[in-house]
C-alpha cells in the first residue's frame, strides 16, 4: 500500500478554472451582471456567503437541466492545471477540490484531470427545470477547512503535510490552517493574509512553492 504523502485542497472557481460557474449560469438565465455582482462582494468578504448564494440560485429558477451542458462547454482550466495534479500524484500527494459551485459541473471537471476528492453544493431539479434551490450542506468557509480536515485524517496527515489554495474570502480559513496555504491570483483580503501568494495564473507555480518549502 502506498503511503499518501500530502494533500492539496483547492477552490475551483477562479482557481482551478478562469470562470465563475455561478455568474455563467447567470448569463445564461438572463441576469448576469446581477449575479456577478453578488459574487463578487461576496468573493470581497462583504457579503455572508449562503446569504448571497441563495439570492444568485434563486435567479437561476426555470432553467432547463441542459444548461449544465452549455456551461461547461465555456469553462476553460486555468494554464497547467492536468500538469499539476499529475506532479502532485507522482509525489504521493492526493488533491481535492472544495467549491462553492456545483457538483453538476464540477464533478465533470474532477474526473477530467483525475481529482481525488470533491465537496461541492448541489442544485435542486425538478421535472428537468432547476427550482432556484440548492439542497444538502452548504460549502460554506467551515466546511471547507472540515474538508481539509477530514481529508488530511483520512490519509494518515498531519495538517502540517496539506496545502491549501484558493482566491475568495471563504477560502482564508482553510488557506491559514493548512500547512502550506496559497492565494491565487486573489481577493485584496486574502493576497494580505495568505502566507504564500500566486499572482499569474498559472497553477503549476504551487511546485515552485512546494520545492520551496521542501514538502
Amino acid at each position: 500500500m502506498t503511503t499518501t504523502k500530502g494533500l492539496l485542497v483547492m477552490d475551483v472557481d477562479s482557481t482551478l478554472v478562469q470562470e465563475e460557474v455561478i455568474d455563467l449560469l447567470g448569463e445564461e438565465a438572463g441576469v448576469g451582471e446581477r449575479v456577478a455582482d453578488i459574487t463578487e462582494r461576496a468573493m470581497r468578504g462583504e457579503l455572508d456567503f449562503k446569504e448571497a448564494l441563495d439570492e444568485r440560485v434563486a435567479t437561476l429558477a426555470g432553467l432547463p437541466e441542459s444548461i449544465f451542458d452549455q456551461v461547461y462547454a465555456r469553462i476553460h482550466f486555468n494554464q497547467n492545471a492536468k500538469e499539476l495534479v499529475d506532479e502532485l500524484h507522482r509525489r504521493g500527494y492526493k488533491v481535492g477540490l472544495v467549491s462553492g459551485g456545483f457538483h453538476e459541473t464540477v464533478d465533470r471537471l474532477a474526473a477530467e484531470i483525475g481529482i481525488d476528492y470533491v465537496k461541492a453544493n448541489h442544485l435542486e431539479v425538478r421535472d428537468g427545470q432547476l427550482t432556484g434551490r440548492v439542497y444538502g450542506e452548504v460549502v460554506t468557509k467551515d466546511v471547507k477547512v472540515r474538508m481539509l480536515k477530514e481529508w488530511a485524517q483520512e490519509n494518515g496527515l498531519a495538517l502540517s503535510q496539506t496545502v491549501a489554495m484558493g482566491d475568495g474570502a471563504n477560502d482564508l480559513p482553510m488557506i491559514q490552517m493548512a500547512g502550506v496555504g496559497i492565494a491565487f491570483c486573489a481577493k485584496p483580503i486574502v493576497r494580505e493574509q495568505a502566507p504564500y501568494q500566486i499572482t499569474e495564473p498559472d497553477l503549476y507555480q504551487v511546485i515552485e512553492i512546494l520545492d520551496e518549502v521542501k514538502m
